[in-house]
C-alpha cells in the first residue's frame, strides 16, 4: 500500500515538473524584456516624457549608496530622482542629503499614520512630490543601468501602457544571497497567468494621473502588502499592463542579502495565498510532492530498498524539476545558476520553513518590517 502511494505521488510530481517546465519556458519567452539597441531607440522620432524615481528609504544607508549612483548614472534627460527618508534611526538622511548636490531631492518622511503600512505611507508620500509624467518606483536594493529608464518608457509608449513591472535579473553572482535565494520569483513566472497579474516590488512603473486620479493614490491600499498587485490586476484586465523578466540589455537587476529576501518572503507569502491560512497549508502539502522524489533518491543511495520502477519514476521527476529551475535561474542570474539548480531540493524545504513561518506571524500578529509592527489586510 505504501509502496502504491509512493508511487502515484513521484508520478505525480514527474508529471507536475513535466507541465511546470514547458510553462517557465513559455513564459521567458513571451516575458522576456527586448534587447534594445540603444543607437536605434535615440533614432526614434519619439517625444520622451518625464520620469521621476521615487526611492523609499528606511535605515538603509549601505544599499543606498550603490543604488544612487547607479541612478545618477542614467543617461535618461527628463528624470527627478527623490528619496524620502522614512524616520530613520540611522544615518540615511544625512546620506541623501549628501547627494543634493548632482540632483537628489530629500523628502523627510512624515510620522506613519494610523491605518496605514509604513512603506505604503512612504509610497504616497514620494507620489505627493513627483511631478513627472511617469513614476518610477524603484527598492533600495534596485540596480539601473545607464540606459533602464529609456528602456522602460519606450517600452511603456510602444506598447500604450499605464503600468509595467520588471522582474530584475540578479547581476551579482556566487554568493550565499543568490544560490540559496528564496523561491519569490521563480514563482511568479510558474503561476504567471492573464487573470492575476504577477508583480514586482523591485522596479514598477506607472503614470502618475492614472495612479493618482484612477486609484487615488495609495489610500485605498494603505494596508495591502503588495499595493503594486491591486494596480496591475486592474489595468491588466483592460490591457494596460505588461510584467516583464528582466534580461542583462534591459538593465534593471538587484542585489539583496539573503536575511532580508528571508524576511521580504514572510511578510508576502500569505498574502499571495489571498490571505487563506487553509491555502498556505496546502502550498506545504503541494512542496512535500515535489520534495519526495529527492528523498526517494537519498533513502535510495543509503541503503533503503525501493522498487526499480519507484527509483525511475522519482529520477524522472527530480530531472524534470531540476530542469525547470535550472532554465529559469539560466535566464535570470548572470552567473551561478548551476549551483541554485544543485540545491534545488533545499531550497523547497525553505520554502516550506518560510510559509510556516509566516503563517505563525499572520496568526499571532508577530509580523515586522524595518522595526515596525504591521497589521495588514490581505490581497484579494
Amino acid at each position: 500500500m505504501l509502496e502504491s502511494v509512493v508511487t502515484s505521488v513521484s508520478g505525480l510530481g514527474a508529471l507536475l515538473g513535466l507541465l511546470s517546465l514547458l510553462k517557465v519556458r513559455r513564459v521567458l519567452k513571451e516575458h522576456a524584456a527586448p534587447n534594445y539597441s540603444t543607437e536605434l531607440e535615440r533614432e526614434a522620432d519619439i517625444d520622451l516624457p518625464s520620469v521621476s524615481i521615487c526611492i523609499p528609504a528606511r535605515n538603509e544607508r549601505r544599499a543606498l549608496v550603490a543604488c544612487l549612483d547607479a541612478v545618477l548614472a542614467s543617461t535618461y534627460e527628463r528624470q527627478e530622482v527623490i528619496v524620502l527618508d522614512d524616520v530613520s534611526g540611522d544615518d540615511t538622511s544625512a546620506l541623501i542629503k549628501s547627494y543634493a548636490s548632482e540632483g537628489v531631492r530629500f523628502v523627510k518622511g512624515a510620522p506613519l499614520k494610523q491605518g496605514w503600512l509604513g512603506k505604503n505611507h512612504a509610497l504616497q508620500g514620494l507620489l505627493d512630490e513627483a511631478s513627472g509624467t511617469y513614476i518610477l518606483y524603484i527598492d533600495v536594493d534596485t540596480r539601473l543601468k545607464p540606459h533602464s529608464v529609456e528602456h522602460l518608457v519606450r517600452y511603456a509608449l510602444s506598447h500604450r501602457l499605464d503600468m509595467l513591472s520588471v522582474l530584475p535579473r540578479r547581476e551579482d553572482g556566487w554568493r550565499g544571497s543568490v544560490i540559496w535565494s528564496p523561491l519569490r520569483y521563480f514563482w511568479s513566472v510558474l503561476f504567471y497567468s492573464n487573470k492575476h497579474a504577477a508583480t514586482s516590488s523591485s522596479a514598477w512603473i506607472i503614470r502618475r494621473d492614472v495612479l493618482k486620479e484612477q486609484f487615488g493614490g495609495f489610500m485605498e491600499t494603505a494596508t495591502l502588502v503588495q499595493p503594486e498587485q491591486r494596480f496591475a490586476d486592474s489595468l491588466q484586465a483592460k490591457n494596460r499592463y505588461r510584467y516583464l523578466i528582466g534580461t542583462a540589455n534591459f538593465g534593471v537587476g538587484y542585489e539583496k542579502k539573503w536575511r532580508s529576501q528571508l524576511l521580504t518572503s514572510v511578510r508576502t507569502i500569505v498574502p499571495s495565498f489571498q490571505g487563506s491560512l487553509l491555502m498556505a497549508l496546502l502550498g506545504i502539502v503541494g512542496l512535500c510532492v515535489l520534495i519526495l522524489p529527492s528523498a526517494i533518491i537519498t533513502y535510495y543511495l543509503l541503503g533503503t530498498h525501493f522498487s526499480t520502477t519507484d527509483i525511475i519514476i522519482a529520477g524522472i521527476s527530480m530531472a524534470l524539476w531540476w530542469a525547470t529551475y535550472a532554465t529559469y535561474a539560466h535566464f535570470v542570474w548572470r552567473r551561478g545558476w548551476w549551483a541554485g539548480t544543485i540545491v534545488w531540493p533545499l531550497l523547497l524545504i525553505q520554502q516550506i520553513a518560510l510559509i510556516f513561518a509566516s503563517i505563525y506571524a499572520y496568526s499571532f500578529n508577530r509580523l515586522e518590517w524595518k522595526g515596525r509592527p504591521i497589521r495588514p489586510q490581505a490581497e484579494n
